[in-house]
């Protein structure tokens, strides 16, 4: 059993948020996949399904990016998941925009939804960073990423949905390196 969970925050006009990748990636992955219905569950959206022969959960937190580990905790308490089996999707600012890196565990270097989760269950899961760049002429952090993709970048994230969909059963088997390199080498 794994847990995929994708950061972001629950507002419309949040929606194509660099903050939010992580919501977008869920959703492909409920829409290539066909998992259920996303339902109000545990303060976030869940969905569940099989992909391959493992059974998965995916939630999109409602609780805002800086409060993602409330609902995490609630969900794995209720359903007996190990964080071991738990993959959270989300941006970062430190890696080049459009690469993504896999990796398990470390720390949250500054991203307020990982250090929500880390304080509620933990390091010990596995984090799905999708670069996202960094702000230029300025733009403080806090802006940059509440700012929407422009047309280009929603074109490439598109492409990254595609890339990781079609490599998800390696992200699966948790083989987190071979993951990264066949999404980037696509």
């Amino acid at each position: 059993m794994l847990l995929f969970v994708g950061l972001g925050n629950p507002t419309p006009n949040s929606e194509n948020n660099r903050h939010n990748v992580g919501f977008k990636i869920i959703d492909s992955i409920n829409k290539k996949f066909n998992l259920s219905k996303q339902k109000p569950k545990f303060k976030g959206l869940l969905t569940t399904g099989n992909i391959g022969n493992k059974k998965v959960y995916a939630i999109k937190p409602l609780t805002f990016m800086n409060n993602s580990g409330i609902c995490i905790r609630e969900l794995i308490e209720y359903f007996k998941i190990e964080p071991e089996n738990i993959i959270v999707f989300h941006d970062d600012l430190d890696i080049e925009f459009g690469k993504i890196k896999a990796k398990f565990g470390g720390s949250s270097a500054g991203h307020n939804g990982i250090a929500s989760i880390d304080k509620f269950i933990g390091k010990d899961y596995s984090r799905v960073r999708v670069g996202i760049g960094k702000p230029k002429n300025g733009i403080e952090v806090a802006d940059f990423v509440l700012q929407n993709f422009d047309e280009d970048e929603s074109l490439k994230i598109e492409k990254i949905l595609e890339n990781i969909n079609e490599s998800l059963s390696i992200l699966v088997e948790k083989k987190l390196d071979l993951f990264s390199s066949t999404v980037n080498n696509k």
